[in-house]
């Protein structure tokens, strides 16, 4: 294997890396990056820095050199704080584009991608199937929730409860309480919201080693797994593994299950598509969704059940659900591992088959997460989890049309929503928002807080937190209302009808009405950074990318 690092061996990066202390057979071996998105801002990433020392010896004991670099680091609780949220998911491609700066830049060989918060898997998938060079991610892990009383308490009931005393909601236990005994240790939110959803489709897709996702953060299991990972990198250097070898259609398809077979957050959806365009695959993650529909829930994780994140990785994780998923998936699929997804879980005995059930015993029929199409939308995404008759599958009611989230909240406040009403909240789409800010994770749980979850519907241009699941919500409508879609033509009045079953959302207009119409679309005010994504943004049939379209 011919080292591409070796080409650009100049002697002036010669002299610059003797200087930091490579000696002259350093500059013969595999060249590693170790992308470290640590920051002190944010819980999340607060234990990789001593994560990235590991991997960096593990990779210099296998005979490699390590190079740490760093990269933008999003947390929604933290940097969500300013521009409605905009920043996050925005935050996603910056990391790609950072890594493409730093990596590609310098011809490294290979690298390590220390993944954390919802943002960070994504932003590194899309990286390495970009780059194509040889790249592991490691599982940054979960927090320790708290307790209280005995009885846990996590950051979703810090948010729900934060949320339900605007309405007079009594919280579990008193929010400053919450807040104090929540988090106990490093790692991303506790549940199967976006952050761990996307951990468990890292290893879906064969980009982790087997076993890895989910992990208790800074975990003695955890640290072992990021010193497997670095002795493995450069193995794979030497053999050549790239990511366009394991982000195959069939890896696609075995990550769509399992975020099924999970209930995930729906912000996956988008995720793999961009992670599929970069990757230059022509998977339609959309169309794949449909064709994986029959996959039931085999594990209710909360948000969507009772059980803990720890009980599931206990249990056996994602590689028990790959396991159970096996005669509807791809075990054929290569992964970073070197061998296929079924060699990995050939002799893997699954630990916990109370908690992961069988595809013969699930604990709901499929899907847990469902795209609806027809005048209202070309795309759009609801979330259903557990399909126990608890949430309500098909409505028909009047729509009450929102421009933003503070009018919106303002109606449910004064009590101007009335059961049966259809809230339309627009304007929050990734040109809109832009970046999908906007806020309709809160309208959500005010619906809820409200006592209106379930006797209303719920429908956004924006996109959800990974912890909402509550009533009939309809997200992530495309094309939004700032690109003239039908949702931005949707006047106070309007009859709007959705169906799961039917896979479907319309408006009672026929299609003369709808194009006569003059569209509201209302792009937030924008500067900066924000304003170049604005510009530069695809629509969310990529998955919201920053490339180019392909002439």
């Amino acid at each position: 294997m011919k080292l591409r690092s070796l080409e650009a061996n100049s002697p002036g990066r010669r002299a610059n890396w003797k200087a930091l202390g490579l000696s002259k057979e350093d500059m013969e071996k595999p060249k590693i990056a170790v992308v470290n998105s640590s920051s002190e801002l944010a819980i999340c990433y607060a234990h990789l820095d001593g994560i990235a020392k590991m991997v960096k010896e593990a990779i210099r004991e296998a005979g490699g050199v390590p190079f740490e670099v760093r990269t933008a680091a999003p947390s929604d609780f933290i940097t969500g704080a300013n521009k409605s949220g905009s920043y996050i998911l925005a935050g996603r491609d910056i990391i790609a584009n950072d890594i493409e700066v730093q990596v590609e830049a310098a011809m490294l060989d290979g690298m390590i991608c220390l993944t954390s918060c919802d943002k960070t898997p994504p932003g590194h998938l899309m990286a390495a199937a970009r780059l194509n060079i040889p790249t592991i991610l490691v599982i940054g892990g979960y927090q320790q929730a708290g307790e209280i009383d005995g009885e846990p308490v996590d950051v979703e009931d810090v948010w729900s409860g934060q949320v339900g005393a605007i309405f007079g909601k009594e919280p579990k236990f008193p929010i400053p309480d919450m807040a104090e005994n929540a988090i106990r240790g490093p790692g991303v939110c506790a549940g199967m919201a976006t952050a761990n959803t996307m951990h468990c489709v890292v290893e879906a897709l064969g980009m982790a080693l087997p076993g890895h996702a989910p992990v208790r953060g800074n975990s003695p299991k955890m640290q072992a797994n990021a010193k497997a990972a670095g002795k493995r990198i450069v193995e794979m250097v030497m053999e050549d593994l790239r990511p366009r070898d394991i982000l195959t259609p069939a890896a696609f398809k075995n990550a769509v299950a399992t975020v099924l077979a999970v209930s995930g957050s729906i912000n996956a959806i988008k995720h793999l598509q961009a992670t599929a365009i970069e990757a230059e695959n022509g998977v339609d993650v959309f169309a794949l969704w449909e064709e994986m529909s029959d996959v039931p829930v085999l594990s209710p994780v909360r948000p969507t059940g009772h059980i803990r994140i720890e009980q599931f990785e206990d249990a056996g994780g994602a590689r028990a659900t790959l396991k159970r998923l096996l005669p509807m998936i791809d075990g054929g699929a290569l992964t970073v591992s070197g061998k296929t997804l079924a060699e990995n879980i050939a002799d893997y005995e699954i630990e916990g088959p109370d908690v992961i059930q069988s595809l013969d015993n699930p604990v709901g029929k499929g899907p847990a997460i469902a795209i609806l199409k027809g005048n209202f939308a070309d795309t759009a995404v609801v979330r259903l989890g557990v399909r126990d008759g608890s949430r309500p599958e098909e409505f028909t009611g009047l729509a009450r049309v929102f421009e933003d989230t503070a009018t919106c909240m303002d109606a449910i406040k004064t009590g101007a929503i009335k059961e049966g009403d259809v809230i339309v909240s627009r304007n929050q789409g990734l040109k809109g928002g832009p970046a999908m800010g906007g806020g309709a994770s809160l309208v959500l749980f005010a619906l809820d807080a409200a006592g209106l979850a379930k006797t209303t519907a719920f429908v956004t241009d924006g996109q959800l937190s990974g912890l909402c699941l509550k009533g009939l919500t309809v997200a992530e409508v495309s094309p939004e209302a700032a690109t003239g879609g039908p949702i931005g033509k949707v006047r106070d009045g309007d009859t709007i009808t959705i169906s799961v079953e039917s896979r479907s959302i319309d408006v009672a207009l026929t299609a003369e009405e709808l194009a006569s119409r003059e569209g509201v679309g209302v792009r937030v005010p924008a500067s900066g950074y924000l304003d170049n994504f604005r510009h530069a943004v695809r629509g969310m049939e990529t998955g919201g990318v920053l490339l180019p379209e392909k002439s």
